[in-house]
């Protein structure tokens, strides 16, 4: 593969599966030492050893991207054991809270803007100083296809989402003059562990899901990472601001 990334450091939040995964083996093939940041400290492991194994580098941090001491000790340890961040991607998220929404409470509700909305805050304001500091790059915040349209029985999750894309458009601005580039993915459905856990589930669901979009399939995990990668390299130098759809035509019904 070529090395886009050759020298620089990026860091993934949501890393040990689906499209953080694909992506993080990606950029590592491509040249980049990467930091992945999960919950989970098994999986973790294994996408470590999966890098290493095929002469990459790469370093796991466990982290709950709600708990702001713990995105900023992810960041804080790309500046150590790398000297230097180049890009970012904000990836974690899941759907927590499910049905009409005189049904969800006060921390169902909570929980999902912690987890898809506030953890990227927190993810934006340490890695934009240091990207600044490395010279510039690029942040990709994962939006999601709910980033942008609606969708019932499924609000705090669509509310965090559109506020992921109101995020990455102010922030894109305050970044732009400093050299560091602020996108939101709009992907759609992507045949992850999380969607089969929840929405893909059974044969029944993944049909349903499957059906709403034209192409008429949910997604791999890899051509997401492929629109990932881009975003997140200097290929994309004049992308800035923008919600980037790989929807299989979703978001234009």
């Amino acid at each position: 593969m070529g090395s886009r990334f050759e020298a620089k450091v990026v860091l993934i939040t949501g890393a040990t599966s689906g499209i953080g995964e694909a992506v993080a083996l990606r950029v590592a093939a491509e040249g980049a030492a990467v930091v992945l940041g999960a919950r989970g400290e098994q999986p973790g492991q294994r996408v470590v050893e999966r890098i290493r194994s095929a002469g990459g580098r790469a370093v796991f941090v466990p982290t709950d991207v709600t708990v702001a001491d713990q995105v900023e000790r992810l960041t804080r340890t790309a500046l150590d054991e790398f000297g230097r961040l180049d890009a970012a991607f904000n990836n974690a998220g899941a759907v927590r809270a499910f049905g009409p929404v005189q049904d969800i409470d006060e921390s169902a509700w909570r929980a999902d803007l912690e987890l898809n909305l506030t953890g990227v805050f927190y993810g934006l304001r340490h890695q934009v100083p240091a990207i600044v500091a490395s010279g510039g790059g690029a942040i990709l915040n994962n939006a999601s296809n709910l980033g942008v349209v609606g969708m019932g029985s499924v609000a705090p999750y669509v509310a965090a989402k559109h506020g992921v894309v109101g995020l990455t458009r102010a922030v894109a601005l305050e970044g732009a003059a400093r050299g560091v580039r602020v996108n939101a993915l709009v992907s759609g459905a992507v045949n992850t562990p999380a969607f089969r856990a929840s929405m893909g589930a059974t044969p029944e669901g993944e049909a349903s899901i499957a059906a709403l979009h034209p192409l008429g399939r949910i997604a791999r995990p890899d051509e997401i990472a492929s629109l990932c990668v881009y975003l997140l390299s200097d290929e994309a130098s004049f992308v800035t601001g923008a919600a980037v759809a790989i929807d299989g035509g979703f978001t234009a019904q």
